[in-house]
């Protein structure tokens, strides 16, 4: 038995980590649909969403990119870091996480792109390797974002503006 989840042994022979493609699919299907929600009418360039939680914790939603088949939206913690401005930048930037998401709206699928210090999330990595990102990063940052957007949705409060 190995602690290592690169390597599983079967029947002997030790087998590399093999992506779930099917439960990330459907991740980022269910991603996909609840962005939806999130977003509301927002669809145009520069559009903000702005998610209150408590007084020390929001979220922003801003949408980068629009194209006819895509879209790519930068999701960010926002209150929690301008509470904290007399700790060490590392830390803040630890304490403000963002992503950038990329929605296929013919495929109705939404990734996340990049996430912190993260340009580019691969789909795996071998482990153990210098940054110490785990073998199933992608898998684990929509799975992050799919908390996001759950908890948004679940006690979020969003400013409304009311057309007379």
């Amino acid at each position: 038995m190995s602690f290592f989840p690169n390597r599983a042994l079967v029947n002997g022979i030790r087998k590399n980590y093999q992506p779930n493609l099917v439960s990330l699919m459907s991740l980022c299907a269910n991603n996909y649909m609840l962005l939806l929600k999130v977003l509301a009418d927002k669809s145009a360039l520069g559009e903000v969403r702005h998610f209150f939680i408590s007084d020390l914790l929001s979220y922003k939603v801003t949408i980068t990119e629009v194209t006819p088949y895509t879209s790519v939206i930068d999701f960010e913690q926002e209150s929690l870091h301008h509470s904290l401005k007399n700790i060490a930048s590392v830390v803040a930037s630890a304490l403000h996480p963002r992503m950038t998401i990329r929605l296929y709206h013919d495929a109705r699928m939404a990734e996340v792109l990049a996430t912190q210090d993260i340009r580019q999330v691969k789909p795996r990595y071998d482990y153990p390797n210098s940054q110490m990102h785990q073998q199933d990063e992608k898998q684990q940052t929509n799975q992050f974002l799919n908390e996001w957007l759950h908890l948004c949705l679940r006690l979020g409060q969003v400013n409304v503006e009311l057309h007379s």
